[in-house]
């Protein structure tokens, strides 16, 4: 009995495979002979890429230890110029003290010359007495004065009492007194007190009206044992001569 021929027949389909294997490895031969082909152009175009790349970052990394040196000294530098100012204000005021220290010393100096001429055995004795009245502008616009009291009639005693004076001058043309309240523009303002041995220093600021010109000061101390009234021209900055 003849079998019966099928409607259907397999047909390998091997060839269609292998084909597309070929493709595939033609398709990498071609990618590798790509990649060759751009390292060999690499290679030949730059020679001595990876050198370069090797100096770069050896550069970069010498750049970095300079900078932190530069930043290292520059720190340095700006500690020092510190420390400097600092040294020289310190110097600038130490200076200064020291020249303050001169004056003061020989402002010292000055006293103790007037003591030894006041209480030495050849000085001439007198009871209280007013030794000199100086006085200096000041940016105020006051004046500032520096009263000199002395005694050494008797050397035990201490005086006391109260300092006043007045100005006498010339006042929109006419002869004008500026009294010891006008002067410190508050009505019966109290003396300046004075106690002492031997001599002692006084010192204020007083007050003078603009149209006032200054030509004489009459000082009056006032004590337990009496008063003392001295007049003196009106010398500025420097002891007024007593009349």
């Amino acid at each position: 009995m003849t079998e019966p021929v099928p409607r259907f027949q397999v047909v390998p389909r091997q060839p269609r495979l292998a084909g597309r294997r070929l493709w595939i490895a033609l398709a990498v031969a071609w990618l590798v002979s790509l990649g060759l082909a751009w390292w060999l152009a690499s290679s030949l175009a730059a020679p001595g890429a990876g050198d370069a790349r090797s100096q770069l970052r050896a550069a970069e990394r010498t750049a970095a230890v300079q900078q932190r040196q530069l930043d290292e000294t520059t720190q340095r530098l700006v500690t020092l110029q510190r420390s400097d100012q600092i040294s020289r204000a310190a110097n600038s005021e130490l200076q200064s003290s020291l020249a303050e220290r001169d004056e003061e010393i020989a402002a010292l100096r000055a006293d103790v010359a007037f003591y030894e001429r006041l209480v030495g055995s050849t000085s001439q004795r007198k009871g209280l007495n007013v030794h000199s009245i100086e006085f200096t502008p000041t940016e105020a616009g006051t004046w500032s004065y520096r009263a000199v009291l002395t005694q050494n009639l008797n050397r035990g005693a201490i005086s006391q009492g109260q300092l006043r004076f007045a100005v006498e001058g010339v006042r929109a043309g006419k002869l004008a007194t500026i009294g010891w309240d006008e002067l410190h523009n508050r009505p019966g303002s109290p003396g300046q007190d004075y106690s002492f041995r031997y001599f002692q220093e006084l010192t204020g600021n007083v007050m003078l009206p603009k149209d006032f010109t200054p030509q004489r000061v009459r000082v009056s101390l006032r004590g337990g044992a009496g008063g003392v009234e001295q007049t003196f021209d009106w010398k500025p900055a420097g002891s007024g001569g007593e009349k």
